[in-house]
């Protein structure tokens, strides 16, 4: 019985995890279609931390993953506000895009605003996070050729 419960209950939790996913189908590869985010992500003005080649990674130890990258970016005209309503946002902060190939489909994910901010002190009415979520939709369509 208590393995069911504790089944149960991560199911609950795994599930609210993703229903916070945005995911999209992407055209090109896992590496072209993280090139178009990178360029997106530049043209508007925010600044790349870092580009980090997961299946790079698990290679270096003998290890497979499917092609993925994950997009480190943020802007802090952006983010600066959130962190004045809560500085723990800055766990969240910069913002982080998932580029990755599922079984020959590139797709391309990050979380939504309202999931990001969840357990946070902030109003997410606020206009900062329409902004913030507008740039993330914006920068992945024109990363993911639509």
């Amino acid at each position: 019985m208590k393995t069911w419960i504790a089944a149960a209950a991560l199911a609950v939790l795994g599930t609210g995890a993703w229903a916070e996913m945005v995911v999209k189908d992407a055209s090109g590869t896992v590496t072209e279609t993280m090139d178009r985010l990178e360029e997106a992500v530049t043209g508007a003005g925010a600044t790349v931390f870092a580009r980090v080649d997961h299946a790079a990674g698990a290679a270096s130890v003998d290890m497979e993953l499917p092609d993925a990258q994950l997009l480190i970016f943020g802007n802090p005209m952006l983010g600066t506000p959130v962190m004045q309503q809560d500085i723990r946002a800055g766990l969240v902060l910069p913002l982080h895009v998932l580029v990755y190939d599922e079984g020959g489909a590139t797709r391309i994910t990050y979380e939504d605003v309202a999931g990001m901010m969840d357990g946070l002190d902030v109003d997410l009415e606020a206009d900062v996070f329409t902004r913030i979520g507008g740039a993330l939709e914006n920068l992945t369509n024109q990363a993911a050729g639509l």
